[in-house]
């Protein structure tokens, strides 16, 4: 089942670039699987919020929670190196990849009712809540319980193929095989003491060693947003995951 799995998601994302209009190109993703039973899932209770939502609330019934990495093509990073906005090629990425994961999510619904078997469909931005400025479900701490890495400095999961794309997760109640959680540290900060680039990058001046401040970063989001009105919400930056030493790999390893 996993290997039907990712190679749902691997032809999805080979696909959705052929679609006319498609600027975003994406590198091929990694992919992960942890057990909705897993007790680490009611910690997330303590570490997000207390209101973050168990797989069993996504879907009754759960056992296994999918989740996976979609890197971006280099030149989507290199373009938002540089200014204190985000780079018009960052905010389309944004929205296109949203729409990608959409069409991911709804592939791996048809083809597990297709054998017999129930899945969500779990939106890439879902349940973001606009006062306190965190979602009851994250995408990032689900995707470390399914081994796909560990978070840096910059509060982003750190993969194998470093910080600089997007997560999407899955929640069903077919029974697969978990893969570990890492125990290693990915960020060179956590590591070694070292870097601490993505302070320096952070555009909003949110980020510090021992605090972020949601409110800072969240205005950042909404000034780009002003700034691509075409495009819809685009309530994005990025400075913190690019041109970074883990914006495309794990510097550590």
């Amino acid at each position: 089942m996993k290997n039907i799995l990712r190679q749902i998601i691997a032809e999805e994302i080979k696909s959705f670039p052929l679609r006319e209009g498609v600027q975003t190109r994406w590198g091929e993703p990694l992919i992960g699987f942890a057990d909705a039973c897993d007790r680490r899932f009611l910690e997330l209770k303590t570490i997000v919020s207390p209101s973050h939502a168990l797989p069993q609330d996504i879907l009754p019934g759960a056992r296994t929670v999918i989740a996976y990495f979609i890197p971006f093509e280099n030149k989507i990073a290199r373009s938002n190196f540089e200014g204190q906005y985000s780079s018009r090629e960052w905010a389309v990425a944004y929205i296109e990849t949203n729409q990608l994961i959409a069409g991911i999510n709804e592939r791996i619904y048809q083809a597990c009712s297709e054998l017999g078997y129930q899945s969500s469909i779990i939106p890439a931005t879902h349940n973001f809540d606009q006062e306190r400025l965190i979602s009851d479900w994250s995408h990032r701490h689900v995707a470390y319980l399914a081994g796909l890495g560990k978070f840096g400095l910059n509060n982003m999961l750190i993969t194998a193929k470093g910080c600089c794309g997007r997560i999407g997760s899955v929640v069903t109640n077919i029974m697969i095989e978990p893969d570990p959680v890492t125990d290693n540290e990915y960020c060179l900060y956590k590591a070694k003491g070292t870097c601490k680039k993505c302070i320096e990058r952070c555009a909003g001046k949110a980020l510090q060693i021992d605090h972020f401040d949601r409110k800072k970063c969240y205005g950042i989001l909404l000034e780009n947003d002003k700034r691509f009105p075409d495009l819809g919400l685009a309530d994005v930056c990025g400075k913190c995951v690019v041109n970074l030493p883990c914006t495309f790999t794990n510097p550590v390893k």
